[in-house]
């Protein structure tokens, strides 16, 4: 095999692929004795770690091949290592993920450009049948029917998931689930003769959480469910409630939420199983959620192509308050919004190009704690100029020239984040007070400041918490969108507005007292609900709080000691009781 020829460099990208995928079950695999020993910055290490492993893998192999041939954009090179590769990964399992690492390579060499079917995987010729191959699926799953009876099905499914610590009170959860069974599950699911309980082998690990995902077959019919486990931090543990609403299994695996680690050998047969139970997630969220999002954003790029082929609607500029640093646009058909970053900020914002790029790399390294929203991005992003309404051009000319290249046939974008599309929360708030809706009005601003309170907890301030940086999902749940003044935590310094020495000083335009950077006065966030008395009185009643800087110093505190607070993707009223009589 000759030294930088087409073979050679397709071998190259197989055993820098395998050595990718190896690395990966590894550090997932360690997620199991981490929530064991209740090691849980250990556990968000191990995330972290893995969402870098792809781009430190990606690196190795370029630096290798452009070592070892002069000319790496030869098209015909490019054509005969893309040949020898299928050969090289078509029987595989996770074929799907070897196209996309293939494609990873080839856009870090061609630096993202001649971006064709013909030098790469633009379209999957392996794993968009993937999900349909003939897999004998119980190798993901195990299966339970009732006919020994609900109690015993129970006692053995919990047996089946045990960990290296004992159940805290066995007994005590299967009371649990019987109670919250007889409540929530028809009566003919529980007796029927038909019904079969298929639970995927693999446990779900995240932050302080074990989830157990399955489904209920019956009667033709299916219902998902999820089972969070955690640990008591004393050598057990215990089942924390059950979910069985599809939103609420939905949220559990959130594109607000970090990436699940479980350990799976057939990708694309998890995933298959995984969107039987929540079809409205898409397969590229799904691959997202549990680590796997380079395959999203390849799952998302085939997904949205697709439908610019079977839709004529034209790309707009989103609605919402126009940013001071992000220029954003939307197709109004897709839940997706596109974010470019300006040419100049607003002469308030201190912050450079590469800043609001480090941004978004700490996002996506970040635990995000079910409120902050993920992003894919892109490079020499290519779309059709015919579906830019003119008011788009104008605008992407204007305040974006830089990054956009503007051809007779398309846009080319040179660097942009594809984000899930929100109702942003001015917006939302605006359409409910007209509406008198005033429970609507409760709801929300009790989300935003949980939003605030929880991104605190995670070791996030959000900076700029204007109504306008955060979005309403389809769930309700308010999400922080706006990355470019986000910090961690514990480097503000939180402090009270000193007292004025003389009236005037109140209405001076510069302040009093001295500022530093990272000073942050929470008695100026009242401002942010000076727009309504309505709005204004239901922040203080419930969030009142966050005015005070004495909440904020204690929650620094916390996450300076290394508290890892509890932050799980249900409501705390849903909760079983661990103190129930047996």
């Amino acid at each position: 095999m000759k030294r930088g020829g087409a073979e050679w460099i397709a071998q190259l990208i197989r055993v820098g692929f395998n050595d990718y995928r190896k690395q990966f079950k590894a550090i997932t695999r360690q997620a199991k004795p981490c929530f064991e020993a209740a090691e849980w910055a250990a556990i968000q290490c191990l995330a972290a770690e893995r969402i870098d492993l792809y781009d430190v893998m990606v690196d190795q192999i370029g630096h290798q091949i452009r070592a070892a041939i002069h000319d790496v954009s030869d098209p015909e090179l490019w054509i005969s290592v893309k040949a020898h590769y299928i050969r090289l990964i078509v029987l595989r399992d996770d074929a799907e993920l070897g196209e996309t690492f293939y494609n990873s390579v080839y856009c870090r060499l061609s630096d993202h450009r001649q971006i064709t079917d013909q030098l790469m995987f633009i379209q999957s010729q392996i794993g968009t049948s993937s999900l349909h191959r003939e897999h004998r699926t119980d190798h993901i799953y195990r299966s339970y029917t009732l006919k020994e009876g609900l109690v015993a099905c129970l006692n053995r499914l919990l047996d089946d998931y045990q960990f290296s610590i004992p159940w805290e009170n066995k007994r005590r959860d299967i009371r649990n689930l019987l109670r919250y069974i007889r409540i929530h599950l028809s009566a003919d699911i529980v007796a029927g003769d038909n019904t079969v309980i298929q639970v995927i082998r693999a446990i779900f690990y995240r932050n302080k959480g074990a989830y157990i995902v399955g489904r209920v077959n019956f009667d033709d019919q299916s219902m998902p469910f999820i089972l969070p486990v955690l640990n008591n931090e004393q050598g057990g543990v215990f089942i924390d409630t059950a979910l069985t609403d599809e939103n609420d299994v939905s949220i559990v695996f959130s594109f607000t939420r970090a990436y699940f680690l479980v350990d799976v050998d057939v990708p694309a047969e998890l995933i298959g199983f995984l969107h039987s139970l929540i079809p409205l997630k898409s397969i590229a969220e799904l691959y997202n959620s549990i680590g796997f999002y380079k395959q999203g954003k390849a799952e998302f790029y085939r997904s949205f192509i697709d439908h610019l082929d079977r839709s004529s609607d034209p790309f707009e500029i989103a609605p919402g308050t126009k940013g001071m640093v992000m220029m954003v646009f939307t197709l109004p058909s897709y839940p997706v919004v596109f974010k470019i970053i300006k040419d100049r900020f607003s002469s308030s914002k201190q912050i450079t190009r590469e800043g609001v790029i480090s941004k978004y790399q700490l996002v996506k390294r970040h635990d995000r704690a079910g409120r902050m929203a993920d992003t894919q991005e892109f490079i020499n992003l290519s779309l059709p100029r015919e579906r830019f309404s003119e008011a788009l051009l104008k605008e992407l000319q204007e305040v974006a020239v830089t990054s956009i290249d503007i051809g007779k046939d398309e846009v080319l974008i040179r660097h942009v984040w594809s984000e899930r599309r929100m109702i942003p929360l001015n917006i939302y708030l605006d359409e409910m007070l007209r509406q008198d809706n005033e429970q609507a009005v409760f709801l929300a601003i009790n989300e935003f400041g949980k939003c605030i309170k929880e991104l605190a907890a995670a070791n996030i301030f959000a900076g700029d918490m204007l109504f306008k940086n955060f979005g309403v999902t389809r769930h309700g749940r308010v999400v922080f969108y706006d990355y470019d003044e986000i910090c961690y935590l514990t480097e503000c310094h939180f402090r009270s507005i000193p007292e004025p020495l003389y009236p005037e000083q109140e209405l001076a335009a510069e302040p009093w007292y001295s500022v530093s950077a990272n000073d942050v006065f929470p008695e100026e966030f009242s401002l942010l609900t000076a727009c309504d008395c309505d709005v204004r009185k239901v922040f203080n009643q419930l969030h009142g709080d966050l005015l005070d800087p004495t909440w904020w110093i204690n929650m620094q505190s916390q996450v300076s000691q290394g508290a890892i607070i509890d932050l799980f993707p249900y409501r705390k009223l849903c909760r079983f009781d661990r103190e129930v009589p047996i």
